[in-house]
């Protein structure tokens, strides 16, 4: 317990199974500061959707997240227990909470298999800007794609998954992890950053970020020396990704919107490998600072002016035109009341499969007309996963809705 614990984060947990990506209702959760076992803080319940109330919880204060020059711990830590019927204990200790922020703590819950009941522990490491992590091993930005029996794709296409080392390239004892691209996203970028920043600072981190991860998939890196992963969670080659570790709701919804955008330079066909450091402990001429966006994002500077500061005025934002896992691309333009035709038809009946999963969302008729009812189910969507509730499906809730479409009805199509 940190006696500098003068301001307030929110903290909202939800509860899915790893089998079929449902919600776990009535899970019961108690919540401590981690290495305080005995002070338990609140007592929560999942709803129907998995999902606890959101509550207040003490942290130290902003200023310690937004000022390089403060070397004191900005976040608080906090132990969370989960419990429910039918389903493995499991316990994250370490989830960290920044003030005036939402920490959204997703926990995925393994079926009870007896006799086997011991609590599965996660211990989330310190950030990257606070703890001692290995800095980037310079590479180049461009790599060559020329050479005979390379892997390369012929466009850049969005992932569903990328498989994750967790540890350094040659580790064989590290474990690969199959994770959603976006959910790969959110985790670094909270890892990485810290989500009190200015958004077009956290912007532009996300937009190199997901340039750095997209170059990875596109050129085939790792595969191609042999190995059996896309990327690894070692700070001295990729990026920090932590297993089970929360994000934020500020970094949640710029990753929403931006996740099939990437970083171009004139006549280059792959996203380029922004690589990056935090120009407090480690300088790198050249390369993003972490730090340095954040004070150019203060200054009113726009994600891309941030980015053409540090890596050269050829540098612009592209769209990936593929992306994978999806059974729909978005229709190019907003869907709202009084909308009609096919794209309303698909997105009502991913509703009502949704609504299987997730009773809290209303079914709809499914008439291709995008009506009141629909509105209402849209709203509740976007209420439940994060999105601004606006009864309109735009680009960010077009692709989420697809998201969760797959995720609770591909299981059924298996069986």
């Amino acid at each position: 317990m940190n006696q500098n614990n003068i301001d307030k984060g929110k903290l909202q947990i939800n509860v899915s199974s790893v089998v079929n990506s449902h919600p776990v209702s009535d899970a019961k959760i108690s919540i401590a500061y981690t290495g305080v076992p005995e002070s338990k803080l609140e007592e929560l319940t999942t709803d129907s959707s998995g999902q606890t109330e959101t509550i207040e919880l003490s942290t130290p204060p902003l200023e310690y997240s937004l000022n390089p020059t403060i070397e004191l711990q900005p976040y608080s830590e906090y132990t969370i227990s989960v419990t429910a019927s039918g389903f493995e204990p499991i316990s994250i200790s370490g989830t960290e909470l920044l003030a005036n922020v939402t920490a959204i703590q997703n926990v995925t819950m393994r079926p009870l298999t007896p006799p086997e009941t011991e609590e599965e522990v996660f211990v989330i490491p310190a950030h990257t800007l606070y703890g001692d992590y290995p800095p980037k091993i310079p590479e180049a930005e461009i790599k060559p794609v020329t050479e005979t029996g390379e892997i390369v794709l012929s466009r850049v296409v969005v992932p569903e998954y990328v498989v994750v080392h967790d540890g350094s390239p040659r580790d064989t004892t590290a474990q690969n992890y199959y994770v959603k691209y976006k959910d790969y996203i959110k985790n670094v970028a909270s890892s990485e950053i810290y989500a009190t920043w200015a958004p077009e600072a956290i912007r532009a981190n996300v937009l190199a970020i997901m340039s750095f991860t997209l170059n990875r998939v596109y050129t085939e890196w790792y595969r191609n020396q042999g190995y059996d992963f896309t990327i690894t969670a070692s700070t001295a080659f990729d990026h920090k990704w932590i297993p089970e570790r929360n994000y934020y709701d500020t970094i949640s919804v710029i990753v929403d919107e931006l996740f099939a955008s990437y970083l171009s330079r004139p006549n280059v066909r792959q996203p380029i490998l922004t690589q990056y450091c935090d120009g407090r402990r480690v300088q790198c001429p050249n390369w993003m600072t972490q730090w340095g966006s954040q004070s150019l994002g203060e200054q009113g500077y726009s994600a891309i002016e941030i980015l053409r500061y540090f890596y050269g005025d050829n540098m612009y934002i592209n769209t990936a035109q593929e992306i994978s896992g999806i059974p729909s691309s978005w229709p190019g333009y907003d869907l709202t009341q009084g909308s009609t035709g096919e794209k309303v038809r698909q997105m009502q009946e991913q509703i009502n499969v949704i609504s299987n999963a997730y009773p809290a969302v209303p079914k709809v008729t499914v008439d291709g007309i995008y009506g009141p009812g629909t509105a209402a189910a849209v709203r509740k969507i976007q209420s439940v996963f994060g999105l601004p509730v606006t009864g309109v499906v735009d680009y960010p809730t077009w692709y989420k809705i697809s998201e969760i479409y797959v995720g609770v009805s591909r299981i059924a199509e298996l069986t």
